[in-house]
């Protein structure tokens, strides 16, 4: 395993390094992973596997601490090991107060790393501020800054006790390292001489406090309430009762959320910048996760599309600059990363280069394609960067470290299939996953959607000033328009998507906008047989005359399987100009040149009744609701409340939504593929489901003739082999593409079929359509004899060609217990010498492990345990590349890859080198500080 790509799973707390330029994001499950330039990516793992609650970074170091919700804090370090760094865990400890206290005594609800960078200041929920060394983590006890001692140095009718529980924030003076403000939750706010040990200033707020952040040049402090106002505060020399200068409630005069954290930035035109998180109306922006940008008259609310973690804003960080002039805000959302540009007019997005948030809609299946030729690369790149006007083009602002991994030898693309029918294209070349395009199906039918329903449209004078930012989206508007399949030739450059309502779409590269009709055609797959009755999803409704199309993949026929079944199987011939498709009732073969169906065979057998029931369909009603409920909710919470709370029994109203909500749970959890075969514990009355399709130019009626066939593998263990005759180029378009049924063999052991491949005579498998033609690979040997391997769930079994007598076998069940989930040719390079290559069989299991089997002997080379066994929904969407990577996703928005190969290996490999310290107020020891990265 080499390296995770996307945005990390229940994201908990961020950090910020303004001397290192990374950022730090620590999750639910406590894992940390430090992102400087792109390609720059640490990774580290808590044992306690706890929450990350909070990340401070050690000024001037290349160290970091972290807070979890045990209470434990842990240092870690950055040190240079083999040529790169690593990010170690150095010291683990836990405060412990005095014998039979509370543990709110001691319970960390502050964390301050002085800049002296020898201690750490920790606010508590008693009160009490203690110090603790670093990087022994020694607590210094004579330093303690108790609760009581705060209270002696405040006027009595100012406070009481209790004033003084619960330390919210703790923030150095940024002139004077020895003063720090401390906040108390009830809104005392004391500003402390850490040499006197004395208060010099006490601050009295009405409303419980959030945060504090002082000003540069430290003449003034803002507090942020959690009424939804912030408050300035002057700090004299002299020791006056200091009176607040000014207390906005920025979105009143109604009741507003709190403000959970405030910046208050100079600029050079004199106008700041104050940004803020939270502050909205309570009673009707409530649910908004908001931050609000005001310099002078502009304003913005940015509406999140999750709930925002934390933010951080990049600002000049020389000490000796006399203003803070911010260029970019960085916000942590639970879903995703947003950075937004403040040098840029209208205040645009930034496109991020890594940290993608891949689950904006959810997966429902993968494709990835090695080594595309650099005309295809440029141009999805073109149609890409055509969809990305609206980003800044600033560059990215999060720098820190040197990446010295060297540049990927080929270009890779992922392309992911989601539930709202779009296809993403990603840069899968390097260690940064990168979005190049996407392409969305919707544009062909018509669905639900209300073309009123954009929520990013503002008047002028709206107020508060929303604008919308982020891609997550998980709302479907029609989960029939799902993606399940997606086949891409790289040399033609035709695309062909299969989704959940059995629909094909087949797709060509153009390069500018377009606007014509596409052509409909459909395969009725039970071929009018009577006594069935197909008891799921309608078939989506398409959209008349001609449709406009932007640059990029453009659709230009529809195929629409009947009954509108899930296509479960997909294959594309380029050269043939063939698409063959399979759904759990039979499979078609579509002659996309000429546009016309060629045949359609039906593989349902008379017992196969849950195969007509279509996996919508007990779901069916339920969904459109919450289709429908959600888009009440997008106009109107309030409203909808109210709706709702009108109708019906309230106790089988939650009766109804639990029950609901543990379907869909379930149907969430598991992928698609592995939803619709498994979970119904029922495989043997889905004995007609299409599971693989495989096209091949071979030898299929007698040895001295080959021709092209179309092969087909079902969930009862059955291939149909179907001979085809393609007219030549000169006449393709007057003669129609004829097919017949050639073959039919019967599996004894009825397993499902998952794999299909012919092995020349050289025992190689048969290059991919075009790639001889390209020059990119061999002629396949047509004078020895052909081999036909059939790959089931239970055993691999090759076959000779044209009599389809069984040769050689390999059980996989019977010995090892466990069955066949996906299987590919993967083709081995030696890493010592470039003239040795091999090609085996890569297989994944039911148990998570990856098994290399070699070609034609069927002999076990290695195995591998690559995911737990109980993750099923990580083994449905594993995929394998070309070359003997793979990846699978470990979270709803994070592919893990791996690498089965020593020549091909994509991992983060960095350096990031301890810069200059600028600032004059600390003698700075950089022994044992050298470099630092980490190898994930």
């Amino acid at each position: 395993q080499t390296v995770e790509h996307g945005f990390p799973h229940q994201p908990s707390a961020l950090g910020y390094s303004p001397f290192l330029r990374l950022m730090a994001i620590g999750t639910r499950s406590g894992a940390i992973k430090l992102y400087g330039a792109p390609g720059v990516e640490f990774m580290g793992l808590h044992e306690e596997n706890n929450t990350v609650m909070q990340i401070h970074f050690i000024p001037d170091q290349c160290q970091l601490v972290t807070l979890l919700d045990d209470n434990s804090l842990h240092l870690w370090s950055l040190k240079q090991h083999g040529g790169a760094s690593e990010l170690r865990e150095e010291h683990r400890f836990t405060l412990k107060g005095p014998p039979g206290s509370p543990p709110s005594a001691t319970q960390i609800t502050a964390v301050l790393p002085h800049s002296s960078r020898e201690v750490l200041y920790l606010g508590t929920e008693s009160g009490n501020i203690f110090v603790v060394e670093l990087p022994s983590f020694r607590v210094l006890e004579d330093r303690t800054i108790t609760s009581e001692a705060v209270l002696q140095r405040v006027p009595e009718d100012n406070c009481n006790r209790r004033s003084c529980e619960l330390v919210e924030a703790l923030q150095e003076h940024p002139k004077n390292p020895d003063q720090i403000l401390i906040g108390y939750s009830r809104g005392l706010i004391v500003l402390w001489d850490l040499q006197n040990n004395k208060a010099t200033h006490h601050f009295l707020g009405s409303q419980q406090l959030e945060n504090l952040y002082w000003q540069r040049d430290g003449s003034k402090f803002i507090s942020c309430h959690y009424d939804g106002s912030y408050t300035q505060w002057p700090v004299s020399s002299d020791n006056r009762q200091p009176e607040p200068l000014e207390n906005t409630v920025p979105y009143g005069p109604f009741p507003c959320k709190a403000i959970s954290k405030i910046y208050w930035q100079t600029t050079k035109n004199g106008l700041p910048y104050i940004i803020f998180q939270g502050g909205m109306p309570r009673a009707s922006y409530g649910d908004r996760h908001s931050i609000s940008v005001i310099c002078g008259s502009q304003q913005t609310a940015f509406d999140f599309t999750s709930r925002v973690i934390d933010f951080f804003i990049i600002f000049t960080s020389e000490p000796t600059a006399e203003f803070d002039d911010p260029s970019a805000m960085v916000v942590l959302a639970e879903e995703e990363l947003v950075v937004i540009d403040l040098k840029t007019a209208g205040w645009p997005a930034v496109h991020p280069p890594y940290l993608a948030s891949l689950h904006c809609s959810a997966i429902t299946c993968s494709h990835h394609v090695s080594n595309i030729p650099l005309k295809l690369w440029e141009r999805i790149i073109s149609a890409g960067s055509k969809q990305n006007i609206h980003y800044s083009s600033m560059p990215w602002p999060i720098d820190g470290g040197t990446n010295i991994a060297p540049d990927p030898p080929q270009r890779d693309l992922l392309l992911t299939g989601h539930e709202d029918g779009t296809v993403r294209f990603w840069d899968a070349s390097g260690v940064c996953l990168h979005l190049l395009y996407k392409l969305s199906t919707v544009r062909v039918f018509l669905t639900d959607a209300d073309p009123n329903d954009n929520m990013n449209t503002l008047g002028e004078d709206e107020w508060p000033p929303l604008r919308k930012v982020g891609t997550f989206d998980p709302y479907s508007d029609d989960p029939r328009l799902g993606i399940q399949k997606i086949y891409l030739c790289k040399y033609s450059g035709y695309l062909a998507v299969a989704g959940t309502a059995g629909q094909v779409l087949v797709m060509e590269l153009n390069d500018e906008d377009a606007e014509h009709v596409v052509d409909h055609a459909e395969a009725d797959l039970l071929q009018d047989q009577e006594g069935y009755r197909w008891k799921g999803h309608e078939k989506l409704k398409t959209r008349d005359g001609p449709v406009r199309f932007e640059a990029g993949f453009q659709p230009f026929v529809l195929v629409q399987c009947q009954p509108p079944a899930v296509v479960t199987s997909l294959a594309l011939h380029s050269e043939w100009k063939l698409v063959a498709f399979g759904t759990s009732h039979g499979f078609g073969l579509f002659d996309h040149q000429q546009k016309r169906l060629v045949f359609v065979k039906c593989t349902l057998h008379p017992s196969d009744q849950l195969a007509l029931e279509g996996p919508l369909s007990r779901v069916k009603s339920l969904k459109k609701s919450l289709r429908q409920s959600f888009r009440r909710i997008r106009r109107s919470r309030v409203s909808s409340r109210k709706r709702r709370g009108g109708s019906g029994n309230a106790s089988e109203v939650q009766e109804a939504n639990a029950r609901f909500d543990q379907d869909t749970l379930q149907e969430m959890e598991l992928a698609p593929v592995q939803r619709k075969i498994e979970a119904r514990s029922a495989e043997d009355s889905f004995t007609g489901f299409v599971r693989t399709l495989y096209f091949a130019d071979t030898f299929l009626r007698d040895s001295s003739r080959h021709c092209p066939s179309l092969w087909a593998g079902t969930n009862g263990g059955t291939v149909y082999a179907f001979c085809l005759r393609v007219p030549p180029a000169e006449r393709r378009m007057d003669e129609p593409v004829r097919a017949e049924q050639a073959k039919e063999i019967q599996l004894m052991h009825r397993a499902p079929v998952v794999g299909i491949l012919v092995l020349d005579g050289r025992s190689t498998p048969l290059p991919e359509p075009l790639e001889v033609a390209h020059d990119l690979s061999k002629s396949p040997d047509m004078q020895g004899s052909h081999q036909l391997l059939v790959v089931s769930e239970e055993q691999f079994k090759v076959f000779t060609l044209p009599k389809v007598s069984s040769k050689l076998k390999l059980k996989l069940t019977a010995l090892e217990g466990c069955r066949v989930r996906k299987v590919t040719v993967a083709n081995f390079g030696s890493c010592k010498t470039d003239d040795y290559s091999e090609n085996d069989l890569a297989v994944l299991t039911n148990l998570g492990d990856i098994q290399i089997i070699s070609l034609p002997f069927l002999k076990l080379q290695i195995r591998y345990p690559c995911i737990r066994k109980e993750d099923v929904s990580g083994i449905a969407s594993c995929v394998f590349t070309k070359y003997g990577q793979g990846f699978y996703l470990i979270s709803p928005s994070e592919f893990e890859r791996f690498s089965l190969s020593t020549k091909w290996l994509v991992e983060p490999r960095c350096i990031v080198d301890m810069p200059e310290v600028t600032s004059n107020n600390h003698v700075h020891n950089k022994s044992g500080m050298e470099n630092a990265a980490r190898k994930s």
